[in-house]
């Protein structure tokens, strides 16, 4: 017999399982369980682009929602070295009308150039400024007034630090963060074991030592609690995970509450630093916080 599997059979679905995969209590959007409606005049899409950065052009894909647009406009951020894209995560977003941005630092996962933790500043705010261009803009369907930055793991850093030289953000969010500038109060040899031990094969012109040694040079410039002041006014969403690193991200939260901030929403769910276990659960998270930018 055949199965008609439409909306409202695919949310009873997702409401069967456990409750703690889902997401405890919070409402589901129905774009991590429903397609759009198909617009013909203006599909929904991936393009390829490649975005200039540090003399270099970098890798990057651009998720298009249906609808004529101008769409409000996520930039994606990997981690270290970004085994884990949140791929999933895009396409929810998508589902739900953003348009999102993910795109490789300079020399990680094919993107040339070499690869060092101050370019990934500088590639973040590159495509900041590639999403803001009036002609890339009106192609990929963004409203370059409404952008928010978000980043995984390492990415959360460099979504940390970005946001808080970037002054028209619509908001910011970090999942699972890692603190660079923290990593760099390490006994070197600790911080090249730390470093070494994600897969090298995804980076390259740098070496575990490299790393270490620009951690090291740029402790402070690097710690991202230092920027604390600068996020006061941004809308920041931090969530967290049990892998060992949330204790930076609550340093972060607890230095802008007393730098006067009161826009930061956090979250901690019991899971590993990939979110393995937990993918509905993030998406959730994150759609119910980006509908109160709109």
């Amino acid at each position: 017999m055949k199965t008609d599997w439409n909306g409202a059979a695919a949310a009873a679905l997702l409401w069967s399982l456990p409750l703690p995969a889902l997401a405890q209590g919070a409402d589901i959007p129905a774009a991590i369980y429903t397609d759009p409606a198909n617009d013909k005049a203006h599909p929904a899409a991936m393009e390829v682009i490649h975005i200039p950065s540090g003399g270099v052009a970098i890798n990057g894909l651009a998720y298009i929602p249906a609808g004529p647009g101008p769409h409000p406009t996520v930039i994606l951020c990997h981690g270290l070295p970004g085994n884990e894209k949140s791929l999933d995560l895009a396409q929810a977003m998508r589902r739900a009308g953003w348009t999102v941005i993910t795109f490789n630092y300079r020399r990680s996962w094919g993107s040339p150039g070499d690869y060092r933790f101050a370019q990934n500043l500088e590639d973040a705010a590159a495509v900041l400024t590639f999403a803001r261009d009036p002609a890339n803009a009106a192609k990929l369907r963004i409203d370059s007034k409404r952008l928010v930055i978000m980043g995984h793991s390492m990415g959360g850093w460099v979504t940390a630090l970005t946001a808080a030289k970037d002054k028209n953000l619509l908001g910011a969010a970090m999942i699972s963060a890692g603190n660079m500038g923290w990593l760099g109060k390490m006994p070197r040899a600790q911080a090249v074991k730390a470093l070494g031990s994600n897969g090298m094969e995804a980076l390259a012109g740098t070496t575990p030592d490299i790393m270490a040694d620009e951690i090291i040079a740029n402790t402070d410039r690097f710690d991202f609690v230092k920027a604390a002041p600068q996020l006061a006014d941004t809308k920041l969403f931090v969530l967290t995970s049990d892998d060992g690193l949330a204790p930076m991200s609550k340093a972060l939260s607890s230095a802008i509450g007393k730098a006067g901030g009161t826009s930061v929403r956090t979250v901690h769910v019991a899971t590993d630093h990939s979110w393995s276990d937990a993918r509905i659960r993030l998406q959730t998270e994150i759609l119910n916080w980006l509908a109160t930018l709109k």
